[in-house]
């Protein structure tokens, strides 16, 4: 074997920094490679390794991967610590966990495993809200083979991603598969919670409105979050009848069965909650539309929706709503996210012509407030 030449020091190893062509090589295979990532977060999460680590936390405890295995069904003990030491290890180098190295008797590395910040977004029962569904269904093999067709849909008949791998549109679909539709449903829940929750921190467009409809509300878990802080407001729950069947009575909240297409209950503001992300612009402003019939002269809509940036750059705050767009390109025929213009636009489409004024909430998403 021929040894290291001298000026082998260039390696990222030594510190020194790699060369145009490796950059790219790397940022190229980290591409190729991303879906390996969630798919052993999906397994962690599945083993219960992290709400371990967690539950281990409060005690300040930080566990070996021999510790986490113990509590697993598995007949080779010492294997199963082998690849539960590798999964984190990949986590680690995420800021999933937090591992540290000590030397063991045999003069083996010795990893402990704790949870890092990002972990309890993970976890099953944060009371802000979790993630975890999300990252289930992300992955879930039902769900991820509608990506294999993207670019057969791009070059196609009009039909979406999602509608050329099931033979109809997303949330018709749902219908048909009970075990998806759960997890879809528990992802939705939960990230709503966390964006609600940072909303009434951060927004104070209710003040002064008594009555809020919220539009596409479904059984009414946003409009019992909004009227708990701002008592004064009456809320209507507004949707399709078969989600307001199933909607429980809560205090202070009205339920009302209809479609938004045709028409919108009255309120001095309505509210809109990632709706117009999933319809073309014709539907949007056909939506808009019926909310502004609804509203008195002085009202408005308030929506929450992820704003595109207008210049797409190599940055988390950028990439992550452009992959949201992307979602949407794979679901939703007609469905996109918008830039603030865009929204702006469809506003004053839609016979909007007081304030547009846009309130940063939550990671990329906005309240948007359309005066009449």
């Amino acid at each position: 074997m021929d040894k290291m030449s001298p000026d082998s020091s260039w390696t990222p190893m030594a510190g020194v920094a790699a060369d145009d062509d490796e950059t790219t090589w790397l940022r190229a295979q980290e591409l190729i490679w991303t879906c390996v990532v969630p798919m052993t977060l999906k397994a962690v999460m599945n083993l219960g390794l992290l709400d371990a680590l967690i539950n281990a936390a409060t005690d300040g405890r930080a566990l070996t991967a021999d510790e986490l295995a113990a509590q697993l069904p598995a007949v080779d003990k010492a294997e199963a610590a082998f690849s539960v030491d590798r999964m984190l290890r990949l986590l680690a180098s995420f800021n999933v966990v937090n591992c540290s190295t000590d030397t063991g008797p045999g003069g083996e590395a010795l990893r402990r495993y704790t949870p890092a910040p990002m972990c309890r977004w993970f976890a099953g029962n944060h009371p802000q809200g979790s993630l975890a569904s999300l990252a289930m269904f992300a992955v879930d093999e039902d769900y991820l083979r509608t990506w294999h067709q993207l670019g057969a849909a791009v070059a196609g008949d009009g039909q979406v991603a999602f509608e050329k791998a099931n033979g109809m549109p997303m949330f018709e679909y749902m219908g048909t598969n009970r075990r998806l539709n759960t997890v879809f449903n528990q992802a939705m829940a939960q990230q709503s919670k966390m964006v609600i929750s940072k909303l009434l921190e951060r927004f104070h467009g209710f003040n002064g409105v008594s009555v809020l409809v919220d539009v596409g509300g479904g059984t009414g878990a946003t409009l019992e979050m909004i009227t708990s802080r701002y008592k004064h407001i009456t809320g209507v729950n507004y949707d399709l009848p078969n989600v307001i069947c199933q909607a429980p009575s809560l205090p202070g909240v009205k339920h009302i069965a209809g479609n938004m297409f045709e028409s919108v209950p009255n309120g001095e503001a309505i509210f809109l909650k990632s709706i117009l992300h999933l319809q073309n612009d014709e539907d949007c402003i056909k939506i808009l539309k019926k909310c502004h019939q609804a509203l008195p002269p002085n009202g408005k809509v308030i929506a929450v929706e992820i704003v595109l940036p207008t210049i797409p750059e190599a940055v988390p705050a950028a990439q992550n709503p452009f992959r949201m767009d992307m979602v949407m390109l794979n679901n939703h025929r007609g469905g996109k996210e918008r830039t603030e213009p865009e929204f702006a636009k469809l506003a004053k489409d839609s016979g909007y012509t007081s304030v547009f004024r846009a309130t940063y909430i939550f990671a990329n998403y906005w309240a948007l407030e359309f005066g009449k």
